[in-house]
């Protein structure tokens, strides 16, 4: 075969179409739950540390007092904004709670639907001994 045909082969496995598949859900799943924390659960964080931005704490390394974050940044100053990986440790064990607890919801629907779907029937062995018995006769 040639390239463009093992190209469109190789796309057209099912594998990387579940990929592809997964990978825009999964975009759209990350814009949910990034509206989620922002819109829903940081104002409620926010009002629980009486108002304060993370985002705005750092450490001016020049030794320097700085009204602000902004001050700090146009006088040039080397800062650490340490608030900045404050925030993002908030937002990730946040993010990771959501989806927690999407996925446990997930899981037990599942779990339910695979115990409906079971159909009881004989097992392996009384069928082989039902097999057994015919040839038998």
């Amino acid at each position: 075969m040639g390239f463009f045909a093992d190209f469109k082969a190789s796309l057209m496995k099912g594998d990387v179409l579940s990929l592809a598949t997964a990978v825009v859900i999964g975009g759209a799943f990350g814009k949910i739950v990034g509206s989620a924390v922002d819109d829903i659960i940081m104002p409620i964080v926010g009002l629980l540390t009486g108002g304060v931005d993370f985002t705005q704490k750092f450490l001016s390394l020049n030794g320097q007092s700085y009204v602000n974050l902004e001050a700090a940044k146009t006088a040039g100053a080397s800062v650490m904004t340490y608030g900045n990986l404050v925030q993002a440790i908030i937002n990730f064990v946040i993010i990771s709670l959501f989806i927690f607890i999407i996925l446990r919801a997930a899981e037990k629907a599942k779990k339910k639907e695979e115990v409906v779907a079971a159909p009881a029937g004989p097992s392996q062995e009384e069928l082989l001994t039902q097999i057994r018995d015919l040839l038998k006769k």
